[in-house]
């Protein structure tokens, strides 16, 4: 299994590219893993909802260019919540129908349209906003204990 982590902006806090890193070393026993970054838009503080709409799309066009053939999960607040259990099963259901899987995660503005509709499955980590460049460890951990929880081998709880 083939799996893309491709996310709007860098990481620049050490302590989150450790975190991240670390997982990532962590789930090579299980998968080929690799990041790709997307260079975020800079909003101007002014900026109306027009505005923002079209970096949107212009992050949104960036990030497609990254996925081929593949699953694509999106992260996206409105998107379906679910147990570590729970994606386990789906990452599991997954790799029966395809050797690539994708997760996408937007910027401060979120994830276009465009980008959600590619999409196979929505993912929502909850119903609180959490900042994009600590969501890469949220994500990167979850999907290591689903792997861990796939192999049935124990992880700490």
């Amino acid at each position: 299994m083939k799996i893309s982590i491709i996310a709007v902006g860098r990481l620049k806090e050490r302590y989150l590219k450790d975190a991240v890193a670390e997982y990532t070393k962590r789930l090579s026993r299980f998968a080929a893993v690799d990041l790709i970054e997307i260079p975020d838009e800079k909003i101007p503080d002014n900026a109306g909802e027009k505005q923002q709409a079209q970096l949107l799309e212009k992050e949104g066009r960036q990030i497609l260019q990254h996925i081929k053939d593949g699953y694509v999960i999106a992260l996206c607040i409105e998107g379906r919540q679910l147990s570590s259990e729970e994606l386990a099963k789906a990452i599991s259901d997954i790799t029966l129908s395809s050797s690539r899987l994708y997760f996408i995660i937007g910027g401060s503005l979120g994830l276009s349209q465009e980008v959600k509709n590619r999409a196979q499955l929505r993912l929502s980590f909850g119903k609180m906003t959490l900042p994009h460049q600590l969501m890469r460890v949220v994500l990167a951990e979850q999907v290591y204990r689903a792997f861990k929880i796939n192999a049935n081998e124990q992880y700490h709880k």
